[in-house]
């Protein structure tokens, strides 16, 4: 017995030991949800003494979230005689929890649970850090399926692989395009040296940025920024490519439309500019079409009007454009058989007045109606009306179809060459009726003296040209005692009974008052004019008069008179050109009257001409300074607002990765510095660590990935340095003047044009030499003159790659700058280049507006004008220019400190 219990005894202190050694959390608890045994690992994990634990209910360690499950846990275990596995978090003594994972029994005879946990928080940690990320992932993966199009193809192009927005925007089903390569949504917008440069650089394992046109399956055409990185092997080759794409489509829309209502407002300008011009006709009109050809993508541009005798179409102006050049048409050279291209659409114009757009031509070569040459496939035609009748056709033939804006522009092109039309055609129809009455008074005058004669002539001309009722000559006798008016000399309806001779006394007062004051009368209905006195409308109704015309005549003698014009068959609206045309006839009856003083009234019409003549110049002279601003204004903010704008983009991104650079060098350091430790404290690492260390060269990656680092920092901060001399140039938000560095905005200059300057694809390097002089800050208009230098800068560039292409200089090109102070108030910058120079009549015609030596389509003729304005008129300086044939050029710049 006594053996029986000593077994008894080491049994129970074997068991004991293994409760008390065991490294997992041991305990009884009864059913009432306390503690009744704990081993010592409980207060090694949770920080409690055994006491603490036991004398709470076990429920209140339990994390608040847990508690319920725990509870249906507990509640299974007293109704189970199966193990219950669960999980849940345990308070510690220092606030933080753990997770335990329990395998729990239960004995209802005992009314105890026996149970078993285990401290699983690492692994928790990990499991929910696991999640996050995976939750992470996805939703990175599902903005980028939802907000890009992603494809991914093999090395050789075939694609493997696109996401629903792909599908989407090309309109191309999953089906078909697998297995496809990115020709098949290719648009024809890019040259096969772009496609060339991107595949080379992808193929070198590096990342491809840029702008690409694609076509989708309907043919509409769509904008892509895309990016594209390829995926290395460990052989670091590339076994396939991703492709990143967000469309940008309304975006390029919007800058094109913005550029378009640019050129559109210029053109208008233009074209209202060529309108206003004196000159002939078919010079007016073919003005039209060369500013025509200048904006717009066309191949010709026709003006057509009908011959106002036989009504036949006759070509006004028109201009033919090829792919290098636009030259005017010539209606027995170049263009015979213009009529032929729109008899279809003459007839159904003529009935409905109706504008044609985009209409697709059919044209049969074989008849030889235009070279074949010019592949022309869209026609539009706007019919020139005047008062509802069709007086010309504007006609257009392009390649590319014209934008709704393109059209509103040309209708109201049309209209307003319409007008101008009309108005020459009157202006050429009243001049030619003025010049032959003018002619046969002036005739009149030179052959004879006798004033009567003249005057006769004169009524009855009036009278037949204006197609009136009555015409007479009003004379005023200025009798000291009793002046008196007197109707002298009358042509009239035979019909109406006469009014030559006196008006009586008291129903001249208001004739007499007007003829004094040298009024023009002008009545379309006497009914209307309440400003008559009652005596003169007495007069007008007892002879019939329902409207009256009334011009003063008056010489430097002194005397008075006054052609009446009048109606008695209703009203008559007096036209401005017929009131010019009898302001005219009173000029010539004044000469007439006082011939004796033709030599004065000569001179003091000469000075007058010479005077309005000078002033038309002047203002001829500020509508082109005006015109020459807005449109350098308009290109300036355009560009202004664009380098901004690129600058602000550019900013935000390179900012995020330069601020990060910082930090994840902070972590390459940290994670070496652990690797360091790691090699120091366990010298013999197993073998699979070896190997793999030596096979990626862990040392060189450790130097070279600190070294890669640097790098980017400083690429990051080279762009940052680049944005900033793009916002710098722009000054966007600077009008005022402000003391700036005048070398800032050299430098910001140079930057901008550094793509020309360096290198052009021509093999032109240009040398840039600087030689700065020590200047102070000057107070100027940073954003005018930093044009300035853009001007001319890139005046010089273009002279110097003309010279390389002509190959007329051997010497290799160069640009020098230099800065200095003169006389301790001036700056002076000179830029001078080593090109051809310049004949000395074109030297003196730089500054004006308009001029200029390039091509039509590379140059306005408005940058060297502009530039003078700004030097010389907005900052008080000298701008000047030294040149000469074979020894360059040299611009001098001086501005008041």
């Amino acid at each position: 017995m006594k053996l029986v219990k000593s077994e008894y005894k080491k049994a129970e202190e074997k068991y004991s030991r293994f409760f008390s050694l065991s490294i997992d959390l041991l305990c009884i608890a009864n059913f009432d949800g306390y503690f009744k045994y704990l081993n010592p690992v409980w207060t090694k994990t949770l920080g409690w003494s055994i006491q603490e634990l036991v004398a709470k209910p076990f429920i209140e360690f339990i994390h608040p979230e847990d508690r319920e499950s725990t509870i249906a846990a507990a509640q299974n275990i007293t109704h189970s005689v199966d193990a219950i596995s669960f999980e849940n978090r345990y308070l510690c003594q220092d606030g933080s929890y753990k997770w335990l994972s329990w395998n729990a029994t239960g004995f209802s005879e005992e009314k105890l649970i026996y149970a078993v946990a285990r401290d699983i928080t690492a692994n928790k940690q990990n499991e929910i850090a696991l999640q996050k990320s995976i939750q992470e992932l996805e939703a990175f993966k599902f903005a980028l399926n939802a907000h890009s199009l992603v494809a991914i193809t093999d090395k050789t192009g075939r694609i493997t692989y696109v996401n629903d927005q792909f599908c989407e925007i090309s309109q191309y089903s999953l089906e078909e395009l697998l297995g496809q390569d990115h020709r098949i949504i290719n648009s024809g917008y890019h040259t096969k040296e772009f496609f060339a440069n991107l595949w080379k650089t992808i193929a070198q394992g590096k990342i491809w940025k840029g702008e690409i046109q694609n076509k989708a399956k309907d043919g509409t055409l769509y904008w892509v920024d895309t990016l594209i990185a390829p995926m290395l092997n460990q052989d670091k080759n590339s076994y396939q490519y991703v492709s990143i794409r967000t469309d940008i489509t309304q975006r390029k829309l919007s800058e094109l439309a913005l550029l378009e209502r640019s050129r559109l407002s210029v053109l208008s300008a233009e074209v209202s500019l060529a309108l206003s011009q004196s000159g002939t006709l078919p010079d007016i009109l073919q003005n039209c079409t060369n500013t025509i050809s200048q904006y717009l993508d066309i191949g010709f541009v026709c003006i057509w009007t009908f011959e106002r005798q036989t009504n036949q179409l006759q070509l006004q102006a028109g201009v033919y454009c090829t792919d290098i050049t636009c030259s005017a048409l010539s209606d027995t050279q170049d263009f015979p058989d213009h009529i032929a291209l729109v008899n279809n659409t003459i007839g159904l114009m003529i009935q409905n007045h109706q504008a044609i757009f985009n209409k697709e031509l059919s044209i049969n070569h074989s008849e030889n109606i235009i070279k074949s040459t010019f592949s022309i496939s869209r026609f539009s035609a706007y019919p020139l009306i005047v008062e509802q009748q069709l007086i010309g056709i504007i006609a257009l033939f392009s390649e590319q179809l014209f934008t709704e804006p393109t059209h509103n522009l040309l209708n109201w092109i049309a209209n307003n060459i319409a007008v101008a039309i009309d108005r020459i055609w009157a202006r050429e129809e009243l001049l030619s009726r003025r010049e032959a009455l003018l002619l046969r008074l002036a005739s009149q005058i030179r052959s004879s003296l006798n004033l009567d004669m003249i005057l006769e002539t004169a009524v009855n001309e009036i009278r037949s040209l204006l197609q009136i009722d009555r015409c007479y000559f009003l004379s005023y006798l200025p009798h000291p005692s009793e002046p008196s008016l007197t109707i002298t000399y009358e042509a009239r309806n035979p019909n109406l009974p006469t009014m030559l001779g006196s008006i009586p006394l008291q129903k001249s007062t208001f004739l007499t008052k007007i003829l004094l004051s040298q009024e023009l009368i002008c009545i379309d209905n006497i009914n209307s004019k309440s400003h008559l006195d009652y005596d003169m409308q007495e007069l007008l109704t007892e002879f019939g008069i329902t409207s009256q015309l009334m011009l003063p005549v008056k010489s430097n003698s002194g005397e008075i008179g006054a052609i009446v014009c009048s109606h008695c068959s209703g009203d008559r609206i007096w036209t401005n050109s017929e009131i010019k045309l009898l302001q005219a006839v009173c000029d010539q009856l004044a000469i007439a009257i006082d011939h004796a003083q033709l030599y004065t009234q000569s001179r003091s019409a000469t000075l007058e001409a010479q005077t309005q003549a000078e002033k038309l110049t002047e203002t001829l002279h500020k509508l082109q300074q005006t015109q020459s601003q807005l449109i350098q204004n308009e290109k300036m903010s355009s560009l202004g607002q664009l380098v901004a704008g690129v600058a602000h983009e550019i900013n935000n991104p390179v900012n995020f990765i330069h601020g990060n650079l910082t930090y994840a060098n902070e972590y390459f350091q940290e994670m070496l510095t652990l690797l360091h430790l790691y090699q120091q404290h366990y010298p013999q690492p197993q073998r699979e660590i070896e190997d793999f260390s030596e096979k990626i060269d862990l040392e060189f990656i450790t130097s070279d990935l600190s070294q890669l680092l640097s790098s980017m920092n400083m690429g990051t901060k080279r762009i940052r340095e680049i944005v900033l001399g793009l916002r710098n140039f722009s000054r966007h938000d600077e009008a005022d003047k402000k003391l700036v560095d005048i070398h800032e905005g050299i430098e910001n200059t140079l930057l901008i044009l550094h793509y020309r300057w360096k290198d052009n694809g021509i093999g032109l390097d240009i040398s840039i030499i600087k030689e700065y002089g020590d200047l102070p800050l000057v107070d100027c208009y940073a954003g005018q003159l930093n044009q300035v230098f853009m001007n001319i800068l890139t005046n010089a560039i273009d002279a110097l790659e003309e010279s390389m292409i002509s190959k007329k200089i051997s010497h290799k090109p160069q640009i020098k700058i230099q800065t200095e102070i003169l006389d301790s108030k001036f700056v002076v910058i000179r830029i001078a280049d080593n090109g051809l120079g310049m004949a000395e009549d074109i030297r003196k015609l730089l500054f004006d507006p308009f001029f200029t030596t390039k091509p039509v389509g590379k140059g306005t003729g408005l940058g060297l004008s502009i530039s003078y304005q700004i030097v010389v008129e907005k900052h008080g300086g000298i701008l000047n220019c030294l040149s000469e044939p074979g020894k360059g050029t040299e611009f001098w710049i001086q501005i008041p400190i």
